[in-house]
């Protein structure tokens, strides 16, 4: 199973923060009109540097910005859980604890580096956490709660950044694959090219290693057939030399 899956299975099944049992807020008797008028009244925290403006909300308003409560239907009939505003014994935080530590083993969380199902459950453990402190101390729960944001927005910001600079790097990689291949295919033609140079720069030297042949031989038998024309020649002049003197040597006598 993959991290993803893992991921969806924990946040499906898991949470440790403690809830109040469900209960029938709505049936099949109630008008589209009167259901949509229960709803939660939960409002969103909203930061901001009035010291007092924690004091606006009741201990509820600021559990359930902890987490909303719950609402789902089962034929028809509308339920709601809400976060539990019973403060929390000894036992249930050392169940807590407890629990934190088998699910980090059970969803295979990793001990160290980035690992989205640890995150998930330091975060259930953090709503836990606020929910009894803010059972003690509203302002102390209200504080804990624009610290919980302030971190979850810093780690958006990073995570974005991460996904930017992870694309970026994508982007380049896939520019230098694709410059890769076709470097690869240059070289692949280039190799092609100079093999088909190979071929005819042998067939060049076979030609010329003919061709010297060829012209060897002629040299050779031009020299040859020119030193018979020569020797016929000179055959030929002593011959008519020969000839001479016998028609001159009579007439001296």
């Amino acid at each position: 199973m993959s991290v993803d899956e893992d991921l969806l299975l924990l946040q499906s099944k898991v949470n440790l923060v403690l809830f109040e049992k469900p209960i029938l807020v709505s049936n099949n008797s109630l008008t589209k009109q009167d259901k949509s008028s229960i709803k939660s009244n939960a409002r969103p925290m909203e930061s901001g540097d009035d010291t007092d403006e924690c004091e606006r909300y009741s201990c509820d308003d600021i559990l359930n910005s902890i987490l909303p409560p719950k609402e789902w239907e089962v034929d028809g009939n509308t339920f709601r859980q809400c976060i539990s505003n019973k403060p929390a014994t000894e036992l249930n935080v050392k169940k807590l604890s407890e629990n934190f530590d088998t699910y980090l083993r059970q969803y295979n969380a990793k001990e160290v580096g980035i690992c989205p199902i640890k995150q998930e459950l330091y975060g259930q453990c953090f709503n836990e956490i606020i929910r009894q402190v803010t059972l003690n101390c509203t302002e102390r729960g209200y504080m804990l709660i624009q610290i919980r944001n302030e971190i979850q927005m810093t780690i958006d910001a990073y995570k974005e950044l991460y996904e930017s600079v992870l694309a970026n790097g994508i982007r380049k990689l896939l520019r230098r694959e694709h410059k890769k291949s076709d470097l690869s295919t240059k070289v692949n033609q280039l190799i092609y090219e100079n093999k088909n140079l190979e071929i005819e720069l042998a067939e060049i030297n076979v030609n010329t290693v003919k061709l010297e042949q060829d012209a060897a031989e002629q040299r050779d038998a031009a020299i040859k057939r020119q030193a018979e024309e020569l020797a016929s020649l000179k055959k030929s002049n002593q011959l008519i030399k020969i000839q001479l003197e016998s028609i001159i040597s009579p007439k001296r006598v």
